[in-house]
């Protein structure tokens, strides 16, 4: 499971220019939408806005409230957002959120506490633009300014690269950046199912599973300002992350997850069931003492084949899947490339006559 994954040269950045964020005469320009899933930022959401304005002065600011107690709300949409709010709490229903009720041909995720590089959106779209990935993020670890994360922090996310890396085969830096690009072609492939933090990590795997290119643009990561406080919970969020990827492993890889438990249930049922054999082996008319060492080898031995055929059944299944999720896409894909060129026409035409 190997999709094109790699990172894009820190000396040689994507051209800076001001992408059309809105379709010109006759729907020729990507609709660009910057997302911004914000709890209870009020100190920094107002910046944040009017720096991506600057970068992408056409482009749809979007900020969902995802339950905030503060005034968030009021001065995101003072400072011109369009604002959504969220009902339910945690990140991962706001990215959800988002994507389901905001329709744009680039979509640009980014935290509200002012922590990344407006001026390197530019970089992330570009390779989307040129049909180089799907997905495009900011790898920040590289770049973090001093005091940017903690140590607990940084140890987390280099055992969660890991991970995810092992599970998907592949050489990512950074999984749980807040700062990405995808296109609505990877946007409308991607289930999101967490309600948290973890939801970067799950939009990586999905990616990987579902084998679409990934690039890595490096960005600087800068400290929270002064006022504004992370949501972050070091211990319980990063076991829900944890968690996260082993039921994701457990769900894409499930010859590898049940093939290895089989493995382990194994080699239990051969230590244990090396004394009745032994007994078996050595004692007159192969009286053998240890019966219940031989029914609990038995049992963990019968455990071990079932495990096999699950994971060979689910692999089979999930194969089969993954085969009819591509010919639905392409066929949703299809279908919308049709309407968008009949779009086109259509306002070609109006804008001459």
């Amino acid at each position: 499971m190997r999709p094109e994954t790699g990172t894009a040269p820190e000396g040689a950045p994507a051209p800076r220019r001001p992408w059309p964020a809105r379709p010109a005469p006759g729907g020729r320009g990507p609709l660009v939408a910057v997302l911004i899933p914000c709890h209870n930022e009020e100190p920094t959401v107002g910046k944040v806005i009017d720096d991506f304005r600057r970068e992408l002065p056409e482009a749809l600011i979007v900020v969902v409230d995802n339950r905030s107690t503060d005034a968030t709300a009021a001065v995101a949409a003072a400072h011109g957002a369009t604002v959504l709010k969220e009902p339910r709490s945690g990140k991962g229903f706001a990215i959800a959120g988002m994507l389901d009720r905001v329709a744009a041909d680039v979509y640009v995720m980014v935290d509200g506490d002012d922590t990344y590089p407006a001026e390197r959106v530019h970089d992330l779209i570009a390779p989307l633009l040129a049909g180089d990935a799907e997905m495009t993020a900011g790898a920040r670890l590289g770049q973090a300014d001093e005091g940017s994360f903690r140590p607990l922090h940084r140890l987390g996310n280099e055992l969660v690269r890991g991970l995810v890396n092992w599970v998907g085969d592949a050489r990512l830096t950074d999984i749980m950046t807040g700062y990405r690009a995808m296109t609505r072609r990877a946007a409308s492939r991607l289930p999101i199912v967490s309600s948290g933090f973890e939801v970067e990590t799950e939009l990586t795997l999905q990616m990987l599973y579902y084998r679409l290119p990934i690039l890595e643009i490096p960005v600087a990561y800068r400290p929270r300002p002064a006022g504004s406080h992370s949501k972050l919970r070091t211990f319980h969020d990063g076991a829900r992350v944890l968690w996260t990827i082993f039921t994701l492993f457990r769900s894409f890889k499930p010859l590898t997850f049940f093939g290895g438990l089989a493995l382990v249930l194994l080699l239990l049922g051969v230590l244990v069931g090396l004394a009745p054999i032994h007994d078996y082996l050595t004692r007159p008319q192969h009286v053998v003492s240890h019966v219940p060492s031989a029914i609990l080898a038995t049992g963990l031995v019968l455990l071990s084949v079932g495990c096999l055929f699950l994971g060979i059944l689910l692999h089979a299944i999930n194969w089969r899947l993954l085969e009819l999720h591509s010919v639905i896409t392409r066929e949703r894909d299809t279908a919308a490339i049709g309407r968008a060129g009949r779009d086109r026409r259509a306002g070609a035409d109006e804008h001459a006559a």
